[in-house]
C-alpha cells in the first residue's frame, strides 16, 4: 500500500496528517522538496503560493523544472499533486499582510525577500517555518533548525533578524540555516544544499504535527 511504511512510523497519528493545513510560500528549490516530502508522507491539505514559470536556469535544483520549461510553476505542480491547491501570486509584503490565508496549522516561508520573510513573520508568529540562505554552499552537513533569534554565519538571516528588530517583532519562530562561509558567485546553488533544505523543513512540519496531535 502507498503509505504503509509512513504508518509503520507514525500509527495512528497518520490519519491526522490528510487534514493538516499547511501553506508552502514559494516551490523552488527549496520549497519544491519541501512540497514533495510532505505530498509523500500523506499530507494533502496543502496550497502553494506562487507566481513564476520554470526557466531554464532552475534545471539545477527544481524538482519537475524539465518537464515545465516556460509553464507556470503553480499550474504544472497542481498536476504532479492533484490533491493540492494553489495560488498564482507575486508574494509582496504588502499582499501578504493583507489577504486572508484562513487558519493554516503550519506555513513554509520558502521566499528570499527579506520584507516577505518579515511580512510573514508578523502574519504568522510561531506558525511559521522559515528557510533562510541556501545559496553558495556545498555540503548540507551542520544544517541547524532553531530560533530565528539563534541563526549563527547566515547573512540572509542576519537581515531577517535585523528587519525584525527594526519592525518591533517580538515574537519568535523556527527557522532552517546552515551557518558555512559561501562560494562561488552570488545566485549559485547546488540541489544537494537546496534540497536538503526543503526536506528538513518537511521534517520539521511532521515533527510539529505528531507533537500537536493527542
Amino acid at each position: 500500500m502507498r503509505f504503509d511504511r509512513v504508518k509503520k512510523i507514525f500509527g495512528d497519528k497518520f490519519s491526522e496528517f490528510e487534514d493538516f493545513e499547511i501553506l508552502i510560500f514559494g516551490v523552488g528549490g527549496v520549497g519544491s522538496f519541501a512540497l514533495d516530502c510532505l505530498y509523500r508522507t500523506g499530507f494533502k491539505n496543502i496550497k502553494i503560493i506562487d507566481f513564476d514559470i520554470y526557466d531554464e536556469t532552475n534545471l539545477n535544483r527544481q524538482l519537475w523544472s524539465d518537464e515545465f520549461i516556460g509553464k507556470s510553476k503553480v499550474e504544472s505542480l497542481l498536476k504532479k499533486y492533484p490533491e493540492i491547491r494553489g495560488i498564482e501570486q507575486k508574494v509582496t509584503a504588502e499582499w501578504v499582510e493583507n489577504f486572508d490565508f484562513g487558519n493554516p496549522k503550519i506555513v513554509i516561508d520558502a521566499v528570499d525577500d527579506v520584507s516577505v520573510k518579515v511580512a510573514l513573520a508578523h502574519k504568522f508568529k510561531n506558525k511559521l517555518i522559515s528557510s533562510m540562505g541556501s545559496g553558495g554552499k556545498i555540503s548540507p552537513i551542520g544544517l541547524k533548525i532553531d530560533s530565528i533569534w539563534k541563526t549563527e554565519g547566515d547573512p540572509l538571516a542576519r537581515s531577517v533578524r535585523n528587519s525584525l528588530r527594526k519592525s518591533n517583532f517580538n515574537g519568535d519562530f523556527k527557522t532552517v540555516f546552515l551557518p558555512t562561509t559561501r562560494i562561488g558567485e552570488v545566485g549559485g546553488s547546488f540541489m544537494g544544499v537546496t534540497a536538503s533544505f526543503g526536506l528538513a523543513i518537511c521534517s520539521e512540519v511532521v515533527y510539529q504535527t505528531t507533537s500537536s496531535i493527542k
